[in-house]
């Protein structure tokens, strides 16, 4: 389906929103040291600026795994985005699936805490690209 700029922009607008708020849900989620419940919301926060991104730019998949792809297609492999932030939007993709889905993962602190600092360096490279 084909959207008009005005609807994309919606979109955009409200994805970067809620990358925003599920993003301070991860902060006081990591403060609770609830780690799995951490990789989750550190996760949807990254995905929906992705996909915002994505939007903005023509693009459109239905899967978390085609977010990833069309990212690193036209943004890292163009390096318009540096690899080590595909690199770690894939790992942080792959820390949620496992979380959620793998009954023998176990996510600690020292999964968690290291991700904090680039997921937010994450959050703000794209959003400057999606203001742009």
């Amino acid at each position: 389906m084909k959207l008009t700029p005005q609807e994309r922009q919606a979109i955009v607008y409200n994805r970067v929103q809620k990358s925003l708020k599920t993003w301070e849900e991860a902060k006081s989620i990591i403060d609770s040291k609830l780690w799995y419940a951490a990789a989750n919301r550190m996760y949807y926060a990254c995905y929906y600026m992705t996909s915002a991104l994505l939007i903005k730019n023509n693009y459109r998949t239905s899967t978390h795994a085609g977010v990833i792809r069309l990212f690193g297609q036209h943004f890292v492999s163009s390096e318009i985005i540096d690899i080590k932030f595909g690199r770690f939007y894939s790992k942080l993709f792959e820390l949620r699936q496992s979380g959620d889905y793998d009954d023998w993962k176990l996510i600690e602190e020292k999964d968690i805490l290291p991700l904090v600092e680039p997921a937010k360096e994450f959050l703000k490279i794209l959003r400057i690209l999606i203001d742009s």
